[in-house]
Order: structure tokens, then C-alpha cells, then sequence
């Protein structure tokens, strides 16, 4: 599909929302116009899908969503409008103003890894073990975009995160890092067997055996695994050392069951 954008003038790194030009304000909120088509006939744009220029090199990368508030022809908030959504744009290059044709087209995989720490959350702790599951993934598996997230042990907040990043954001592949023991905050495997649309069984029990294989207390983890959407969710446990062990078990199968999980008609093969 060909999308007709007017570029809002920006610098290599810098993201803006897309907005339908009809409800793009400068005054409210610097933001790219979407000239064509309309809103409701583009398609759902995961995270990481890329916008191209006529000779197919990418200028623009979805990296996130988000709901803005509606403004007025004089650039205050309309409390009696709908909000709009739109997608978050960030720019791979310098695009000056005016008119640009794109295409979208979306390589590798979406990495969203989402570190559950009161301390961390307060600026007391460093996070060493979301970076680790970047760094494994990335070595491991093609990724076009990885984000990290950082959030106290509160089951409210991890719910509303691994539902934005799933079905709204469209992450392919969402680690999260702690909580997954039998401390009273430890919240992490209740909240995300309820979202589960279909449990992966065979991914938690790998990782059981690998650091079974390590530590005899291994046997207390109660990390959940499975699918929500077209997103596959793991549990990891807190420690670095512990997050190379279990991804290191399951990283192997994550290409193969992304695509099953997406639709993939191909033929799984002897």
C-alpha cells in the first residue's frame, strides 16, 4: 500500500506522532500528516515496521502508539472531541518538510523486555538483567527495533503494559525479567497466565530443566510462557546470571513459532 505522508521537518533519531492531517495543529503538537489514505484504511503497523522511501530505503520506523488528545483551531485541548490515534514515528534520517510517498515493509523481530524491580523503578538499582535479554536477543535473531520498559512489582501496571505491547503496540517478542519467585511481590507469573491466550508449556519447562541443571532452587521459579495475539510473552527470573541460563534454552525455537504463531502456511518440516 502506498501512503501519501507530509513530513514535518526532523533530525535522525527524533519521533513525532502521525497524525490525519485534518487533525494535525502545529501550534498544539509538531507532528507528520497523514495525507492518504484514511486513517481507518491503513492497516495495523506493528512496532518496528518501517515507512520507504520510492528507491526502498527506510526514512521512518514505527516505534511506538499512543492516544493524543484532540485540539482546536487555536491549538488548546477540545474536551468535546475524540482523541486520535496514532502511530509514533521516528525518523532513520534527516527529512526536510513537504510531501513524501511511502510504502511499509517490516524485517526482523520486535524485542520489548520489561524489568520488574521496586528498587529499579525507584532509581536505586541498576538494571543489569533487561539489557542482558537485548544483547542475547539481538545475537541471536534479526531485530529491527528493541525497547525496554522498567516498572515496580505492581500487578496493575505489568497487566496494562503486556496488553499495550501485544495487542496494541504489537511487539513480536516481550521478556519480562523478575518476579517470578514466591516473595509476596513477586507478581510476575499470576499476571501473565491470565493474559494468555494459549500457554507454551514446552518454553517453561525448558527453562526448568536448564537451571535445574545449575541450582536445586531452581525448582521454585513459577515463570509463565505463552502467546497473547500474535506476541510470544516469557517469563524470566531477576538475576542476569539466571536470564542467560533460560533464554539461552528457548531462543533457539523463538524464529520458528513467531512465524507459526503469525501465520506461517509452510510446512513444519521432519
Amino acid at each position: 500500500m502506498n501512503i501519501l505522508l507530509h513530513v514535518h521537518a526532523c533530525k535522525r533519531g527524533q519521533c513525532l506522532p502521525l497524525l490525519p492531517v485534518a487533525a494535525a495543529n502545529a501550534d498544539f503538537c509538531r507532528s507528520h500528516g497523514l495525507m492518504t489514505p484514511e486513517p481507518w484504511a491503513v492497516p495495523h503497523l506493528r512496532v518496528g515496521t518501517c515507512f520507504c522511501g520510492a528507491c526502498g530505503t527506510a526514512l521512518l520506523q514505527v516505534t511506538g502508539q499512543a492516544w493524543m488528545p484532540a485540539c482546536s483551531c487555536g491549538g488548546e485541548p477540545d474536551p468535546a472531541a475524540h482523541a486520535v490515534h496514532c502511530l509514533l514515528l521516528t525518523a532513520l534520517t534527516d527529512l526536510p518538510e513537504g510531501p513524501l510517498e511511502v510504502t511499509t515493509r517490516k524485517t526482523g523481530y520486535s524485542l520489548a523486555w520489561v524489568t520488574l524491580s521496586d528498587k529499579g523503578s525507584r532509581g536505586q538499582r541498576q538494571d543489569q538483567s533487561g539489557p542482558a535479554i537485548a544483547e542475547m536477543t539481538a545475537a541471536a535473531m534479526p531485530l529491527c527495533h528493541s525497547q525496554g520498559f522498567m516498572l515496580p512489582d505492581e500487578p496493575l501496571q505489568l497487566r496494562a503494559l503486556l496488553v499495550e505491547l501485544a495487542l496494541s503496540q504489537g511487539y513480536d517478542l516481550i521478556c519480562t525479567t523478575g518476579g517470578t519467585g514466591l516473595s509476596p511481590r513477586d507478581i510476575t507469573p499470576q499476571v501473565t497466565a491470565a493474559l494468555l491466550d494459549m500457554p507454551l508449556p514446552g518454553f517453561t519447562q525448558a527453562m526448568l530443566a536448564a537451571s535445574l541443571a545449575k541450582t536445586p532452587h531452581a525448582v521454585i521459579s513459577r515463570a509463565a510462557a505463552g502467546a497473547l495475539g500474535q506476541s510470544i510473552i516469557i517469563n524470566l527470573p531477576g538475576s542476569r546470571k539466571a536470564v542467560v541460563e533460560n533464554l539461552a534454552a528457548v531462543l533457539p525455537a523463538l524464529p520458528h513459532a513467531l512465524a507459526k504463531l503469525q501465520g506461517d502456511p509452510a510446512d513444519c518440516g521432519g
